[in-house]
């Protein structure tokens, strides 16, 4: 059982964002999505209840056929978030990648890692100006082929952030089974 108090913190991208404080749980003070069904014992000190965060499409400057994340499930602004990508099969790449036996381009997994930590990152006010461009790709591996009909979970955390750019890592996982993981670099221009 996990005790602790909820707060309506602010708004992010028109949405409240609440904090759950908890000494253990994420550090401090963490953003979190559907508390109630993680958190069954809590005390709410207001009657705003947050049911979602932001669509992707509303943080994230990409728009599809590039736009990989279908949904946020957790959010620690500007620090890490979880979201889910589902593959119909109908995506553009699958047709010729490969032909009888389609599969999802590795370097794909490492970009929809870096979209999510793009939104964990974009969420912040301090960054909404700011467009993040890749700036290198390290230690990446490819764990699990990933076809149509498959979901991805999908882990973004940032690591150190300055004004020119920073450090992520993240993972893509398929059934619960790590099918990606890389770490990224950054840089930040003015949108």
């Amino acid at each position: 059982r996990v005790e602790g108090k909820i707060h309506v913190r602010k708004e992010v991208h028109g949405n409240s964002a609440i904090s759950f404080s908890h000494p253990g749980w994420c550090g401090s003070q963490c953003v979190v999505q559907d508390f109630a069904c993680r958190h069954s014992s809590q005390s709410v000190e207001s009657s705003e209840e947050v049911t979602s965060f932001p669509l992707p499409i509303d943080v994230l400057p990409h728009r599809p056929p590039f736009l990989f994340i279908d949904r946020v499930t957790s959010l620690e602004v500007g620090v890490t978030a979880v979201g889910h990508w589902k593959l119909t099969g109908d995506e553009w790449f699958f047709p010729g990648h490969f032909p009888g036996r389609p599969t999802l381009p590795g370097v794909l997994m490492c970009e929809a890692i870096a979209q999510l930590g793009a939104y964990a990152l974009l969420t912040d006010p301090v960054h909404q100006s700011k467009l993040p461009l890749f700036g290198g790709l390290d230690g990446a591996r490819f764990r699990r082929q990933v076809g149509p009909g498959d979901e991805l979970e999908l882990q973004a955390t940032l690591g150190h952030i300055s004004a020119r750019g920073g450090k992520g890592s993240g993972r893509a996982l398929l059934n619960g089974k790590v099918a990606c993981e890389c770490d990224l670099m950054f840089v930040l221009v003015d949108r």
